[in-house]
């Protein structure tokens, strides 16, 4: 029987840990001797560094800008941490063009150089913030990822930010076939953040998958240009992506979101105190 390939979205509020949050997760993942690619879909291109310790990655974009349309996948697909592939999509010239682009090109990309091979169980693509537009509603309109987890905190505008992507899900989960796998929350330790993250990820219809504590250790790990999981393995954080990865390999709870009105959202906060 031929395994399934399960094609993974990370999205929430820029500045979230999105990107930390992804690459740990992937470390765990390939530790436990799982196969991932990982699609970086934000114009920064920082979605695959602490996985190659460091290395700043020439992205699809500008692969093609210097060398033509006639490029090889390794020009593209960097091997990283225990073996996981990565690639960075990156974006236009400043001022030049839609970011959401190079999403498109990227994938097609990939797909058309053979990168999607039988050898993988994940691919996991890191999008730009709370954008659900353009070329950044690719992963869910065109039924690239079929699985999303939005990474969110207990901070106001972090999870105004998950409600809209929740839009987005519900918008394209007739047409792509995409369904949220739950909330991630990333810890800012906020007051009541794992009580409130819960009842919120309950109001949409989903779970919160998992609670990422704050701990130093990953601002440590990154100054290292490295994953929790590399740097210091046996830490209690390490853990805690190993948890998070393993809630996620073994997740079959997947829904088409229901997201809040304005007025049920402000209710909420207020319930927990983060609306006076």
């Amino acid at each position: 029987m031929t395994k399934r390939l399960r094609q993974v979205a990370i999205y929430g509020k820029g500045g979230i840990g999105k990107s930390t949050t992804t690459q740990n997760t992937v470390a765990a993942l390939a530790e436990s001797g799982k196969n991932v690619m990982v699609v970086g879909c934000d114009p920064k291109a920082d979605s695959t560094r602490l996985l190659l310790n460091g290395l700043c990655q020439k992205t699809v974009l500008d692969t093609l800008r210097d060398e033509g349309e006639d490029i090889e996948l390794e020009d593209i697909l960097l091997p990283g941490f225990k073996g996981t592939m990565c690639v960075e999509s990156g974006g236009p010239e400043p001022g030049v063009g839609c970011a959401g682009r190079g999403i498109i090109t990227s994938i097609s990309m990939l797909e058309s150089l053979g990168a999607y091979t039988d050898q993988l169980d994940y691919v996991f693509y890191d999008v730009l913030g709370d954008v659900v537009c353009g070329g950044f509603a690719m992963p869910i309109r065109e039924g690239k990822a079929q699985e999303i987890y939005i990474v969110a905190s207990g901070e106001m505008m972090a999870m105004y930010a998950a409600n809209n992507i929740s839009k987005g899900i519900q918008k394209y989960a007739n047409t792509g076939g995409v369904r949220l796998g739950g909330i991630i929350c990333n810890s800012r330790k906020v007051d009541n953040e794992f009580e409130m993250l819960k009842a919120f990820a309950q109001e949409l219809g989903t779970q919160l998958i998992h609670f990422v504590p704050r701990d130093n250790m990953v601002q440590k790990a990154e100054i290292n240009r490295k994953t929790v999981i590399d740097f210091d393995p046996v830490h209690g954080q390490a853990d805690e992506y190993r948890t998070l990865a393993k809630s996620i390999d073994n997740n079959d709870m997947f829904v088409i979101p229901k997201p809040m009105t304005q007025d049920r959202m402000e209710e909420l906060l207020m319930t927990y105190g983060i609306l006076d």
